[in-house]
């Protein structure tokens, strides 16, 4: 038996898939980024290595594809692909029906056009300010002093929403401070926040080319908040996929590695 791996080198956490010649996934890694990408990368192909009891290393794969912030930086990689492609490429292999993305990463927001094979039809990406993405959401968890998943869940209890008017993460992480200080409804606070990450994503839903359904990818795919107030700012049914989405870079990074390394 082949198996073929795919590493997704982000700026927040580190993903590892590796699957069989037959397509299905048999190891599964998501870890924090360190600093150094290579040791980040190393240590997610280590643990998922670990998993298949026919493999020793990363070097016994017959094929492994790099991907995300860090793809040039994984090591033992046969190729680097764009995490745009890769991403298209997991949900296409995770449930082909999905045909429009918006991935939210660690420091940036991508809308994702996918056609009928898992390749991109058209994308767009905001990378020049973190608002919106999982930096932001970690700002915002840290200003209410709670988890990340604690965090997500809150502006589900709302009855009403306190609009959170600043664009910038630091200016908007103020403001949120303040409104606490205040006293007000921290769940109302947490929905205007959710609202205001959905507003953002509009122009990436159309460059998505998104008409009815969308899926969401990438860690903040896990924030329920997020998808319901996506839902109800861009009138789409969100998708949920079921594969973790936070793996779909590394999973589609492993399957292109299967496509060409069965060549």
């Amino acid at each position: 038996m082949k198996y073929f791996g795919g590493c997704d080198s982000g700026s927040t956490y580190t993903k590892c898939v590796i699957i069989d010649e037959n397509g299905k996934m048999v190891a599964d890694v998501t870890l924090r980024s360190r600093i150094n990408a290579v040791l980040s990368a190393e240590e997610a192909l280590k643990e998922a290595v670990a998993q298949v009891p026919e493999l020793n290393s990363a070097e016994d794969l017959a094929y492994l594809v790099g991907t995300g912030y860090g793809r040039n930086k994984v090591p033992f990689a046969d190729e680097n692909i764009s995490e745009i492609s890769c991403h298209a490429m997991g949900v296409h292999v995770a449930d082909p029906s999905v045909k429009a993305i918006i991935d939210i990463g660690g420091q940036d927001v991508k809308g994702i056009a996918v056609d009928t094979d898992g390749t991109v039809l058209n994308f767009a990406m905001n990378d020049k300010c973190a608002a919106g993405t999982g930096r932001f959401f970690e700002a915002m968890a840290r200003a209410f002093e709670m988890s990340l998943d604690d965090f997500s869940n809150l502006s589900l209890k709302a009855k009403n929403v306190i609009p959170i008017t600043s664009q910038c993460t630091v200016f908007a992480e103020s403001e949120v401070i303040s409104l606490v200080g205040e006293g007000k409804a921290m769940d109302e606070i947490a929905a205007g926040i959710e609202l205001s990450v959905a507003k953002r994503c509009f122009v990436m839903s159309k460059k998505a080319g998104a008409v009815d359904q969308i899926t969401l990818t990438g860690g903040c795919a896990k924030n329920a908040g997020l998808k319901a107030a996506i839902e109800q700012v861009l009138k789409l049914k969100v998708i949920d996929l079921p594969i973790d989405p936070q793996l779909m870079g590394a999973l589609g990074a492993a399957e292109y590695a299967r496509q060409k390394g069965n060549r």
